[in-house]
């Protein structure tokens, strides 16, 4: 983390996100500041609160990539939810404590999967032996004086795969309990509740059954069993509460949308409780879980909303004060899109490429070819509705549709994406209005 320096985080956000240079600055110094933060010496290192940021513009422009490639960078537990949930049917009053308690499962499952991923490579080797002692004849018991030599063997066969039709029994954990399931299908029924119900009935023993499996998924089966014993359980979850406190990121999205303006009334009355909610969270709080108690006083929250119809100043003005960093993000035009398709480690070019390359159908993408895919979503933005850079999906996809369907029937063969290529297939979509905004 301490090689993470601002400008190297922009760098890295640069391999994914083309351009937003502003919204890129504001997460990779909020990020460096926890760095920071943890530098200090002394009670003030908890007085040091995560300044959080707000970033305002249309949809598609890569505020929510932003948030999420900052977190992979930190390995740190990401979480996004949609502001707007909140109030649709069946959400009215819902327990935002739920919003930490799902930070807290993100933490658990990510310092579990690095765990996991340290003791691997000697889980497997347990799972081989005990593999092994359900290949052998007579259960894998061995008598005095009787060879290793057909253990060997088998271990050898195995490793080559020869094994791999052959069957074996093994004990597998039994999750299914019909109370609880009962109890999972019902409305209003907490999921945190829920939980700690399941958690409380596995403690009285859980039950196993025993399944004849495929050596290879036996194997899988025993080396998860053989990694869940070499796991620090404990430490493992203490682990994940500390990075959820401070290392965790919520991502809230749509925060427009509970916004209130003081024209209006109604509607706005819980839209000002969904914030009045969302704000002990926060401004810093302390959340039961079901790993203890977790506090939110240094977990950074990114807030996004396109605010076409609201501003930031329509927040009510404690929640504004949380949210002290605002960056605007800009629309995007067709010279973006080029970048887009060109630049990033990820670009949509490159996925189709290697999508159609598993078929053994090569395409080569002209620099004019991607100028005029760029030129035709930006204008199809204009005309319809401004969707950002998710309009190059639809394109795409329709661009190459008749190949992606043909391309196991054709052969291997190499096909060049140019200019005209892209006229023939969308220059009568995007010449009507109506199929323009039914397909495109």
């Amino acid at each position: 983390m301490s090689d993470l320096t601002p400008a190297k985080i922009v760098t890295e956000l640069d391999r994914y996100v083309v351009g937003q240079r502003e919204a890129k600055r504001a997460v990779a110094v909020a990020l460096r500041n926890r760095w920071r933060r943890q530098q200090v010496e002394g009670d003030l290192r908890d007085e040091i609160a995560p300044k959080n940021i707000i970033m305002i513009g249309p949809t598609g422009v890569g505020k929510t990539e932003i948030a999420r490639r900052l977190a992979r960078l930190a390995r740190a537990p990401f979480l996004k939810v949609e502001a707007s949930k909140f109030t649709e049917v069946g959400y009215v009053g819902r327990d935002v404590d739920s919003i930490v308690r799902d930070l807290v499962e993100v933490a658990v499952k990510l310092v579990r999967d690095e765990e996991a991923s340290k003791v691997r490579p000697r889980a497997k080797e347990a799972a081989e032996d005990r593999l092994l002692d359900l290949l052998l004849p007579r259960g894998g018991r061995t008598f005095a004086g009787e060879s290793d030599a057909t253990r060997e063997k088998l271990r050898t066969m195995l490793r080559d795969g020869k094994l791999d039709d052959r069957e074996v029994e093994v004990e597998i954990s039994d999750e299914a309990n019909p109370f609880i399931n009962v109890l999972g299908g019902q409305p209003g029924i907490d999921e945190n509740a829920l939980s700690g119900l399941k958690d409380m009935f596995g403690q009285f023993g859980r039950k196993t059954k025993r399944q004849k499996l495929k050596v290879p998924q036996a194997w899988q089966v025993l080396t998860s069993q053989e990694t869940e014993k070499l796991i620090d359980q404990e430490a493992a979850t203490r682990e994940a509460v500390r990075r959820a406190e401070n290392a965790g990121i919520v991502f809230i999205d749509e925060i427009d949308k509970i916004a209130t303006r003081s024209d209006r009334h109604g509607v706005d009355v819980s839209r000002e409780g969904v914030q009045r909610d969302l704000l002990p969270i926060v401004e810093g709080s302390t959340v039961t879980t079901k790993y203890g108690p977790v506090k939110t006083d240094h977990v950074l929250f990114i807030a996004a909303g396109a605010f076409h119809m609201a501003k930031p100043s329509d927040l009510i003005p404690e929640m504004q004060g949380r949210f002290p960093i605002r960056v605007e993000l800009q629309p995007l035009a067709a010279e973006d899109f080029v970048r887009i398709l060109t630049e990033p480690t990820n670009a949509l070019t490159r996925q189709y490429a290697a999508l159609l390359a598993t078929e053994g159908v090569t395409i080569q993408w002209t620099d004019d070819a991607i100028a005029e895919i760029a030129k035709i979503a930006a204008d199809v933005n204009k005309r319809t509705h401004d969707i950002g850079a998710r309009r190059l999906h639809t394109v795409l996809e329709r661009l190459l549709d008749d190949l992606l369907y043909n391309a196991p029937d054709i052969g291997a063969q190499t096909i060049p994406i140019t200019p005209q290529y892209v006229r023939e297939r969308l220059g009568a979509l995007v010449a009507d209005e109506d199929l323009t905004r039914y397909i495109l």
